[in-house]
């Protein structure tokens, strides 16, 4: 072949500007964008009107006399005065951290460890993850006043089954040493598949070769779970810890069905004591400071955790 031959054969640059099947592409290209973004503004759209503006205007009541008949006035710093003035303010944080330390101690350990069985055994999984979410699938009302007649004083069924082992009956929910308690033990109740599952989900992705190294070195079953199932599962169980300490410390529906805030405030909790502040006595911007409070004390706690979390990863 001659020079002056591959010359005629080689293909000639293009000349710049778009090709004809550049306009479709680019057509297409937008087609699938404003489709993401209309997907995108509902979610916004959504987000503003059912989240962020809550919570704007619970910052704007909290600094107002407002009871949604008569117009709005600026009071400043007085619902919060007149919120922390109130005997029953002390008492609802208190009770509200001891019940969030008390689901810590029950809610987030009894999950982990029922995951921890549920990944080790071999026959009957799916029925058993389905009877342990299964409390999950019952709408939160029910469930709460299912719990209600297990506590009853008379034909309650925790009671009956005291009776069986020859043990006295316990007011339940009408003592203050039992009221609180009773509490948790529904929320864990209620709560207890989400959690069970995403552990099991994290337990599952796992390596089974770090299990079959263990065994190697001759680790039993709780230096296995100790030097591997934690190890490996500690994001989520951070993750976990900040997720449940945020939820319990908005515990408001099982003592609103269950307790009432009773009995002589034992079971007052600061969602609740909210509640009572703006549709008990209309007062709507001492409910907003409270809400407030407890919004920045979760932002607080939220902050300095996910510090020491990317610390302690570092």
């Amino acid at each position: 072949m001659t020079v002056t031959q591959e010359r005629v054969r080689r293909p000639q640059p293009r000349a710049a500007g778009p090709r004809p099947d550049d306009h479709g592409a680019l057509k297409r290209a937008v087609g699938r964008n404003l489709t993401a973004y209309g997907f995108l503004c509902a979610a916004l759209i959504c987000f503003a009107l059912f989240s962020w503006y809550p919570m704007v205007r619970e910052v704007v009541l909290s600094f107002q006399e407002n009871n949604f008949v008569d117009p709005g006035k600026w009071v400043g710093f007085d619902n919060f005065r007149n919120v922390i003035e109130d005997p029953a303010f002390r008492q609802a944080w208190l009770n509200t951290a001891v019940f969030s330390g008390l689901a810590l101690v029950v809610g987030y350990a009894v999950p982990f460890v029922l995951a921890v069985v549920l990944n080790e055994l071999k026959h009957a999984k799916a029925y058993l993850r389905f009877v342990v979410y299964l409390p999950v699938m019952l709408p939160p009302a029910v469930a709460v006043l299912l719990f209600k007649w297990f506590y009853d004083p008379g034909a309650g069924l925790f009671n009956q089954v005291l009776g069986a082992f020859g043990l006295p009956a316990l007011s339940w929910l009408d003592s203050t040493s039992t009221a609180l308690v009773s509490l948790v033990l529904v929320s864990t109740w209620m709560n207890l598949g989400t959690g069970t599952l995403i552990y099991l989900a994290a337990l599952q992705s796992i390596p089974g070769d770090l299990y079959e190294s263990a065994e190697l070195d001759g680790a039993g079953m709780f230096r296995r779970i100790w030097h591997v199932t934690i190890p490996q599962t500690k994001l989520i169980l951070l993750v976990m810890l900040l997720l449940q300490v945020v939820a319990t410390m908005q515990v408001f529906i099982e003592p609103y069905l269950l307790t009432g805030g009773g009995p002589e405030n034992a079971t007052v909790t600061v969602a609740y004591l909210m509640y009572q502040y703006a549709f008990n006595f209309g007062d709507f911007g001492g409910g907003s400071a409270l809400g407030l409070m407890l919004m920045v004390v979760l932002m607080t706690f939220s902050a300095i955790y996910l510090r020491v979390s990317r610390e302690a990863e570092r």
